[in-house]
């Protein structure tokens, strides 16, 4: 969720102002921002965040505020085809899918609860997986909520006790992905293809972040272009090497974040989740080892070390014995990075890149329901 969203939740919620909240979960073509994308409209028309400005937006904000008159909530499809940008004379082609919803002093006594507790559970760093239902067949179930602590503690309810169990087993799968995840289902709470048949339920389950973050363990010839292009591709980079003159703001000027210190100290203070990819590319093989036995029990969606198979092999039999089980071990991915043929660090750093999208967008299809 992004900051300024969770603000001013928190201070619709502290202070029971009306909101009505605005959430992209599908898209057509070309849009201005993707699935997961929110804006907060209050009930004196002021927003928070944005859905892509322009038409569109304005549009968005008006059903924002008839959700806001009638306390119910809905799904809005948004057609970008006409917005135009006059300096550029461009043409956004695509279809956004809104779901807008009431949150405030008219809402149920348990909702404003729940959203109150989830709240607190990303104060918490609980990483709460977030489930609403969008759309229902019986109309009282639309805008139910749930949400799953990383300890797997569950909070609400969706209404039904068989649609709460299929929400439970999606948080699996888009618990783990950098999008949210839309579930359609049919009368038989069973996927559906909404192509052929129109969903009798649907329900969104969100992860507290899209961003996803990469986490860089090491500033050295590798780590320069890597940040780099990651920063390019959309990742949020964060940069540890225990090195002054390695981890600083004019070597890595793309960077969100250089913290310069020693590793195990670093990975101390970092919050590791599903939403985060580390790569371990640090000058020595005491570090490498010291970083993976730090991450590789914590969520990571990618876990990548540099090395020779032989070093590798031989660093992971050392790790066995030592008591970190086969199976954590067998989440790394080392080598790092897709066979290309790399040699220069530009090269190696454009192999790493490309394992870490091919993770991350099987990890999205794998989580694909219909």
């Amino acid at each position: 969720m992004e900051k300024e969203i969770y603000q001013g939740l928190k201070k619709a919620s502290d202070k029971n102002l009306d909101v009505a909240l605005i959430t992209i979960i599908s898209v057509l073509g070309s849009t201005p921002r993707k699935p997961g994308a929110k804006m907060l409209v209050f009930a004196d028309g002021t927003t928070v965040g944005t859905i892509g400005g322009g038409c569109g937006e304005a549009e968005g904000r008006r059903e924002a505020l008839n959700v806001l008159a009638s306390h119910a909530p809905k799904v809005h499809f948004l057609n970008m085809t006409a917005d135009i940008a006059q300096e550029e004379g461009m043409v956004c082609g695509g279809i956004m899918g809104l779901f807008i919803e009431y949150l405030g002093s008219q809402s149920p006594v348990e909702q404003v609860t729940l959203m109150k507790d989830y709240l607190s559970a990303v104060d918490e760093a609980a990483n709460p997986v977030l489930v609403t239902v969008i759309e229902a067949t019986e109309g009282r179930l639309a805008g139910k909520k749930m949400f799953v602590k990383d300890n797997r503690e569950v909070t609400g309810d969706l209404g039904l006790e068989e649609l709460t169990r299929v929400g439970v087993e999606s948080i699996k799968l888009g618990g783990k992905r950098c999008q949210p995840l839309l579930v359609s289902l049919d009368s038989e709470f069973e996927p559906c293809d909404t192509t052929v048949n129109k969903a009798t339920f649907r329900f969104l389950v969100e992860t507290p972040t899209t961003v996803v973050q990469l986490l860089i363990l090491g500033a050295g010839h590798i780590a320069l272009p890597l940040a780099t292009m990651a920063k390019i591709v959309g990742y949020e980079v964060t940069v540890v090497d225990d090195r002054r003159s390695f981890a600083n703001s004019n070597r890595f000027p793309t960077a969100d974040t250089i913290i310069c210190d020693d590793f195990e100290g670093a990975l101390d203070e970092i919050t590791i989740n599903p939403q985060t990819f580390v790569v371990i590319i640090t000058r020595g093989h005491r570090y490498d080892k010291m970083c993976l036995c730090k991450v590789i029990n914590q969520s990571a969606s990618y876990i990548g070390m540099i090395g020779s198979r032989k070093r590798v092999k031989a660093l992971l039999a050392e790790l066995e014995e030592e008591g970190i089980s086969s199976e954590a071990l067998r989440r790394l991915y080392s080598p790092i990075g897709l066979k290309i043929g790399a040699e220069t660090p530009e090269e190696l750093a454009v192999s790493i890149l490309s394992e870490l999208i091919k993770v991350q967008r099987e990890s999205n299809q794998n989580g694909k329901l219909k």
